[in-house]
């Protein structure tokens, strides 16, 4: 059994670009009322105008306590509740195990872990009684090894096991858990953490793709697509779903 997207209240945060940005494109066309949430203002601001009246936007970083209350106050305010959060938001850091950098490692486990946590802790009211819908984002980082990736790859971890716990700890009270694991996307976390913004980008990206077992990377829509189908899905809780074109599958179109 699906419920419809139209007319469905939802927060999505880390919504100023990439995946994220594509989630509120998404869903605001499906006909739900959005709050976008990012820490830029001009580029929540220009999502939420590209997407049309039904989406609100609010400047805010997730790992400020304050910032938080507001994006969910603003979202059941904008909704007239709250059915669906969306945890877009993250940081990317990566580096060898004997080179990290302890305050760059707290901060990306706070942005990436800690934040989505409390997030979901203060929407839960709103959640339980609209019996709504949390996503998280994993990664193909938790499934393939990558060398240099332990920060990221850890973070990812542990929000599709907390996915799993919240979804058995929430179930009886209504509200849904899920989470996608996209593979290889290019989104403006990836330039940021300098993986395609060298001389050598489409190189990178060649070989990106055809570590795919489609023979090319994904697009943020497409995984979005999997959000809607986890806001939509009445009896989907505890899923992770792998969108990575066969990515995790470890074989190669070069």
């Amino acid at each position: 059994m699906t419920r419809s997207v139209e007319g469905m209240s939802a927060l999505v945060t880390g919504g100023g670009s990439g995946i994220g940005a594509a989630v509120v494109a998404r869903l605001a066309a499906a006909g739900a009322r959005v709050t976008v949430s990012g820490r830029r203002p001009d580029r929540v601001r220009a999502v939420a105008d590209a997407a049309g009246p039904a989406v609100l936007a609010v400047a805010g970083d997730v790992t400020d306590a304050r910032d938080r209350q507001r994006m969910v106050d603003a979202a059941v305010e904008h909704g007239d509740g709250l059915e669906l959060l969306v945890h877009g938001a993250a940081n990317m850091y990566r580096g060898a195990l004997e080179e990290l950098d302890e305050e760059r490692l707290v901060e990306v486990f706070t942005s990436n872990t800690i934040a989505p946590m409390l997030l979901t802790g203060l929407a839960l009211p709103h959640l339980r009684e609209r019996r709504g819908a949390v996503v998280f984002f994993g990664s193909v980082h938790t499934q393939r090894a990558f060398p240099g990736a332990s920060p990221y790859a850890a973070t990812k971890g542990a929000l599709e096991t907390l996915t799993g716990v919240l979804a058995a700890e929430l179930g009886p009270q209504g509200v849904r858990v899920g989470c996608v694991r996209p593979g290889g996307v290019l989104t403006e976390i990836n330039q940021r953490a300098g993986l395609f913004d060298d001389v050598e980008a489409a190189e990178r990206m060649r070989g990106l793709g055809a570590a795919h077992a489609l023979g090319r990377s994904g697009t943020p829509d497409e995984v979005a697509e999997a959000v809607e189908y986890l806001a939509r899905a009445e009896w989907a809780t505890g899923a992770v779903l792998t969108i990575d074109g066969g990515l995790s599958l470890g074989v190669t179109n070069a």
